[in-house]
């Protein structure tokens, strides 16, 4: 047998490097071998090394040294979170097909696609079908679908690590393995980059013990420079979001030194204020500048993207909306505004900078406040550590496993025996019983025991051959619409009972909150009376007990790998031989810090107790990110509250959280273990938060995905009012009727895993336990407590008298110290 280095295929491969003047690397090389060898597997490797070619071009090569084994038809079927990245893959692959010599047709289907295309497509399929997940749910509820995917030789997932651990990731194991099923010999390969679990990535993607199966890794590293912008003078009491807009004049320089920079956001409201931040500073940048992000029309991200390849653009703010490996040459810079909030998000940015292979990623870390610095050093030593975030699968998805029966019945139809093993074969669904799912054939067949009486829930019936089918054209119809799992946040309206709109607040936060709760909104202290569909009725409220409201969309929660080396760098602070030049810049701050309160070493757990004339604060700092905190902060006021009735206001950020009271706090020595004891940790949780009502709100995104109730239908979109008017009645019913229904149950455990996290909280108690707890009480506001102080203000006065309020309270602070 002939080696592969001597086959017709590769030998052309090497052609096609040679005329370009290149040559392959290792990994690439090792992917085509093992692909050749009937291997499936994962590939890992920097961004701009080519990732995308490894097994592409395997695929080639295959082809090449084997033409008799492909058929006429869809031979390799590539599947990517991003219709974009689809667009800019199709392109490279067409160029490197058109110079090799083939006439493959490569082609992209998804929501964008139109539909003389998507008919031509459905009488033969390209050789190269590049799709998104929710498209291939799509393809798999046409009639006769199963034709199509007869010759297909090859699936491929790109950028794995974005899918795996939510439920577009569970769309993706179902796809595959159905295509398994039908093609039993199909090789399967995911594309990713660095993630904590690679292992467990590759296992989640490959769960068949039939196929060999190989991780391969590329020994090539991306050099990242990172560089902090640092201010002109460290600000010893910190406070969030007014420090960048003064950096601005040393941001301007950095765009004009480079051909064009990517300056990321954390949020949409933050792009539109820097997009005005630098036209401010740099008013000749006009035509050259551009802002992207999700709510910008389609046409117009198409044009920016477009003009960003062409370097047309010296500057682009943009969100996570250029987060993925979208290639843009010309991007040789990236500059990050704010906390990153997680080490792969942090990487995932910078590598859009310098894309070709040896070229140095360059970052630089633009800080809103002046301790987002110690989180520039702990990224550093996670970068220097190789120490990535892990990314964890979703399982037992019931909504998801609803709309795929469903699917399938809409389709081709189903048997129960089939369908069983393509479910239990993924690992999303390898814990599936037969009793679960019988539930849910049920539940498709006839609404389940409760809803049995209403036809609209009757949306699969077993024909005379036991086959599973769909007959209406109409369900089939608005469920070919209404396929896929992405859920848009929602916004609720604040309203007086009496009647006035006070403003707007995110789902998330005041879902929590059980009514005769307080908390503040437009400088008012309002009262929840009650939440009736996507409307907060409240009234006014004289209690000093108030909640500062979190504003979730967009944000990104601090990972807890970067929290870890936070509380590392921060413990090594006042070290004398510290190196990095934002602690040695942040040094007057962390002797401040020392000296009027403690600096938390590694295996410390600070508390701080504080009197001012507004009240009595107790501040925690579990650097556990905003939303934990948020979840910990009413565990705390709940276990005090048992001790001694008190009147309280919450406030947070990523470090820690504060409890305000006009009453000295009941926290001592001799009590604090068992106000921060991991013992009876959920139950606690549960009782300090509104958790049906969470649930409430979780279950309408789970009946959307289920199918109980329709968002889109012809010529118009339910609005989340509707959609939750209609689930909370569902949601209502089964309480009373069927408190076991796995719908049901799985609103509550989304609740539990998803948005109070669980997994974290439990942890995190369980650090805390191990920890020495340094109980404070200082005289005044430390710099780790001062930032904190100053976000609970965010929410009660304009920006102008925010700034006049902090620089008062900072004079004050600053006299006692």
């Amino acid at each position: 047998m002939a080696k592969f280095e001597e086959s017709d295929g590769y030998q052309i491969i090497q052609k096609y490097f040679a005329d370009k003047t290149q040559s392959p690397f290792k990994f690439q090389f090792k992917t085509w071998k093992k692909y050749e060898a009937g291997f499936s597997g994962v590939v890992v490797a920097p961004t701009g090394f080519g990732k995308t070619f490894s097994v592409f071009l395997g695929v080639l090569i295959d082809y090449l040294n084997h033409p008799e084994r492909y058929k006429k038809g869809l031979k390799l079927l590539w599947i990517s979170p991003l219709r974009s990245l689809a667009k800019d893959l199709a392109k490279a692959m067409k160029i490197a097909i058109n110079d090799i010599g083939l006439d493959w047709e490569v082609q992209v289907r998804n929501g964008d696609t139109p539909t003389n295309i998507r008919r031509q497509q459905e009488r033969l399929m390209p050789d190269v079908l590049l799709t998104t997940p929710e498209t291939m749910h799509l393809l798999f509820s046409q009639k006769k679908n199963s034709r199509w995917f007869g010759s297909l030789q090859c699936v491929v997932v790109d950028e794995w690590h974005e899918l795996l651990g939510n439920k577009r990731g569970v769309l993706t194991e179902l796809v595959i393995s159905r295509l398994v099923m039908l093609s039993p010999t199909i090789r399967i390969w995911g594309i990713t980059a660095t993630i904590g679990n690679l292992k467990e990535a590759m296992a989640v993607l490959i769960p068949y013990g039939e196929k060999k199966t190989v991780m391969i890794t590329a020994n090539e590293k991306k050099k990242i420079k990172v560089t902090s912008i640092l201010p002109n003078e460290v600000e010893l009491l910190p406070w969030a979001g007014h420090l960048g807009k003064s950096l601005s004049s040393k941001i301007v320089p950095i765009i004009y030194e480079n051909n064009t920079t990517l300056i990321f956001t954390n949020t949409r409201g933050q792009s539109e204020l820097w997009y005005q931040i630098i036209l401010e500073e740099a008013p000749e940048l006009a035509g050259q500048l551009a802002i992207h992000h999700g709510s910008i029309d389609l046409k117009l991200r198409h044009w920016i993207e477009d003009n960003i390849a062409e370097g047309n653009l010296k500057a682009v703010i943009c969100t996570s909306s250029l987060d993925l490996g979208v290639d843009f040459k010309p991007v040789d810079c990236i500059i990050q505004i704010g906390s990153a909030n997680g080490v792969a998000r942090f990487m995932q940015r910078a590598g859009r900078s310098g894309h070709s292979p040896y070229e140095v990623s360059k970052i630089y870390c633009v800080p809103t406040h002046s301790l987002e610095l110690i989180e520039v050093a702990a990224l550093k030593e996670a970068l220097k550590n190789e120490q990535v975030e892990d990314r964890h699968p979703l399982v037992l998805c019931y909504d998801i496993m609803v709309q795929f029966l469903v699917t399938l019945a809409v389709g081709e139809g189903f048997t129960a025996k089939n369908v069983f093993k393509i479910l239990k074969q993924t690992h999303a669904f390898s814990f599936l019983t037969e009793e679960e799912f019988n539930w849910g054939l049920q539940f498709v067949t006839q609404g389940g025991t409760t809803l049995k009486a209403y036809e609209e829930f009757h949306k699969v019936e077993k024909n005379s051959n036991g086959i599973y089918v769909t007959k209406s054209r109409r369900i089939s119809m608005l469920h070919r619409m209404n396929i896929g799992v992405i859920v848009s946040d929602a916004m609720l309206m604040v309203k007086y009972m009496s009647g006035g709109y006070i403003g707007m607040i995110e789902e998330f936060f005041i879902s929590k909150l059980k009514p005769k709760s307080s908390f503040v909104l437009a400088g008012r202290v309002l009262e929840l009376v009650k939440i009736k569909d996507m409307t907060v009725f409240v009234k006014r409220s004289t209690s000093k007990k108030a909640i500062t409201p979190s504003w979730m969309g967009g944000t990104l929660p601090l990972t807890s790998h970067l929290s870890h080396f936070l509380r590392i760098k921060l413990a090594d602070a006042l070290s004398p031989k510290i190196r990095e030049r934002e602690l040695k810049f942040l040094h007057p701050l962390i002797s401040r810090q020392s000296s009027h309160s403690h600096i938390p070493k590694a295996d410390e757990f600070l508390v701080e107790l504080i009197d001012t004339k507004e009240g009595h604060h107790l501040f925690m700092y579990p650097f556990e990110g905003r939303l934990v905190h948020e979840v910990i902060s009413a565990l705390i006021a709940h276990r005090l509250s048992k001790i001694k009735p008190l009147t309280y206001t919450i406030a947070m950020n990523d470090y820690g959280f504060e409890l305000l009271s006009d009453q000295p706090f009941p926290l001592d020595d001799s009590n604090i273990n068992s106000i921060l004891s991991k013992e009876n940790l959920m139950d606690d949780v549960a009782a300090s938060i509104n958790a049906s009502e969470m649930a409430s709100r979780k279950f309408r995104d789970i009946a959307v995905i289920a199918g109980l109730v329709v968002q889109s239908r012809p010529g118009s979109r339910q609005n989340n009012k509707s959609l939750q008017s209609s689930s909370g009645l569902i949601f209502r019913v089964l309480e009373d009727n069927e408190p076991n229904n796995l719908l049901l149950r799985q609103a509550y455990t989304e609740v539990f895993n998803q948005q109070l996290e669980e997994v974290r909280l439990q942890a995190a108690f369980k650090r805390i336990s191990k920890s020495k707890i340094v109980l404070k009480r200082a005289k005044a506001f430390t710099p780790l407590s001062f930032p904190i102080k100053a976000d609970s203000l965010r929410n009660s006065m304009s920006y102008e008298s925010l700034e006049k309020r902090i620089q008062r309270i900072q004079k004050q602070t600053l006299k006692i110290g």
